[in-house]
């Protein structure tokens, strides 16, 4: 039996028919239900008309680049959005979390372990403890509120990716300490597993580029990220 609410739809936008069926059959077989797009088009009409829990989006279609699709839908939405490419290079991965995409799968991969960041995404993407809907927190002249899901520097309102934002409540709500790569993957990904460390990095200097002088992320090198006080600057 699966340990997913009922009613969660995957989304699977992917040209190649024997692919497609395969990931189908394997998110099947863990209790979603499945909803497949062949094309960029396709695929945001099906965003919009059938509200997926999550989108499995290919980065090579025959109408459009993968990247480009992730960027339209972040337009309107905050579904979480799993990459899959068959791209082995660090700069198309890149672009794409830049973009909005909460994490990336290279192919060929492994059925199980998609199925399990499909869970641990979505896990992380439905707040477990009720008072984190009226939850805020403020550092300097950085406001967050979880509940609305908003982000303000100095009462002017920052557009986050939905990773950007957990990955930044995360290192705010553990002001004082310092969190590794690991812990971070860990609690903003819900991975159990050694991931991709870059995913950490490409979020934070998204960040950064966001909040500008007022982001409170500081490298702790060697090591991990953490919560500078709130009269200093965060460091490149």
């Amino acid at each position: 039996m699966s340990d997913q609410p009922s009613g969660q739809r995957v989304l699977v936008v992917e040209d190649e028919s024997n692919i497609a069926s395969f990931v189908a059959m394997y998110l099947k077989k863990a209790g979603f239900g499945v909803i497949v797009a062949r094309n960029g088009e396709e695929a945001l009409a099906r965003a919009d008309s059938e509200s997926p829990a999550i989108v499995l989006l290919d980065l090579n279609l025959p109408d459009a680049d993968g990247i480009d699709v992730c960027r339209e839908l972040r337009k309107s939405s905050d579904v979480p959005i799993l990459m899959l490419t068959a791209r082995d290079d660090d700069v198309d991965k890149i672009i794409g979390l830049e973009v909005g995409a909460d994490d990336y799968l290279t192919k060929p991969f492994n059925p199980r372990e998609l199925v399990a960041r499909v869970k641990s995404i979505l896990r992380r993407t439905v707040p477990a403890e009720r008072e984190l809907e009226s939850a805020t927190i403020a550092h300097g002249d950085v406001h967050v509120d979880h509940g609305r899901r908003e982000v303000t520097v100095a009462d002017v309102e920052v557009q986050l990716a939905p990773k950007e934002f957990d990955l930044l409540w995360e290192l705010l709500d553990h002001r004082g300490l310092v969190l590794t790569r690991d812990q971070l993957l860990e609690r903003v990904w819900g991975y159990t597993f050694a991931g991709d460390t870059r995913t950490v990095d490409v979020h934070v200097r998204q960040l950064r580029r966001k909040l500008g002088d007022s982001c409170p992320v500081v490298t702790v090198w060697g090591v991990g990220y953490k919560v500078g006080p709130e009269a200093k600057v965060a460091q490149a």
